[in-house]
């Protein structure tokens, strides 16, 4: 294969690789915190119902969850699903996994805040919506975000399991190229590609704890 073509392919599957792991944290994040309000609830159904959820997301391999979620539709409900199905189906299986996994990360920062710091904000006048969200997730933030590095550094390895249900990530890309041109040139420019990506992850991370610990 010429150098342009080859090159020219393992850009696209780079560029899927970045927008699997950018809209993962887009659903996750958020996400993860709502299961943990749940996770938490005083209402023992709802507070049941979550941890069984964590319990099934993270006791069940990603690359299994990616294959319900693509195939599911069809063979459950009978669906006829688009062709750019494929791609959701990556964004939602990755964005619910990681979501269990920030939910707990969620829970223990939030669980480690002492109670005073609840009473405090009250006697300040605080309701518990100001006194979640102006004084308490910040410091959550500072705890948690050793724990989320590593989360999203694994996330940036996870994105070629999307091989899985055929997503031309990157790696994906590197094989198809590789297998053709019976060489392994194009698995170490993946490889090259993954490590320089998790070397900017680690980056960005550090100045955001370096951030956090001088507000605090």
């Amino acid at each position: 294969m010429m150098l342009e073509s080859m090159v020219g392919l393992l850009l696209d599957g780079m560029i899927t690789s970045i927008e699997i792991f950018l809209l993962t944290l887009l659903f996750s994040l958020p996400l993860g915190l709502l299961i943990s309000f749940g996770r938490m609830s005083s209402f023992g159904p709802l507070r049941w119902l979550m941890k069984v959820y964590i319990s099934i997301m993270r006791g069940t391999p990603l690359m299994l969850q990616l294959i319900v979620v693509f195939f599911g539709p069809y063979y459950i409900f009978g669906m006829t699903l688009s062709p750019d199905y494929r791609f959701i189906a990556v964004i939602i299986a990755f964005s619910i996994n990681y979501a269990a996994y920030f939910a707990e990360i969620y829970r223990g920062g939030i669980e480690a805040i002492p109670k005073g710091q609840y009473e405090a904000a009250q006697v300040l006048g605080y309701n518990k919506f100001q006194t979640f969200f102006i004084i308490i997730l910040p410091q959550v933030f500072r705890i948690i975000l050793p724990s989320v590095t590593n989360e999203v550094i694994t996330l940036v390895k996870d994105t070629s399991l999307s091989f899985v249900i055929a997503v031309p990530e990157m790696f994906t890309v590197a094989k198809q190229i590789a297998a053709a041109d019976a060489s392994i040139a194009a698995l170490l420019v993946a490889g090259i590609f993954y490590y320089v990506f998790n070397v900017i992850v680690a980056f960005v991370m550090a100045r955001l704890e370096s951030r956090y610990n001088y507000l605090a």
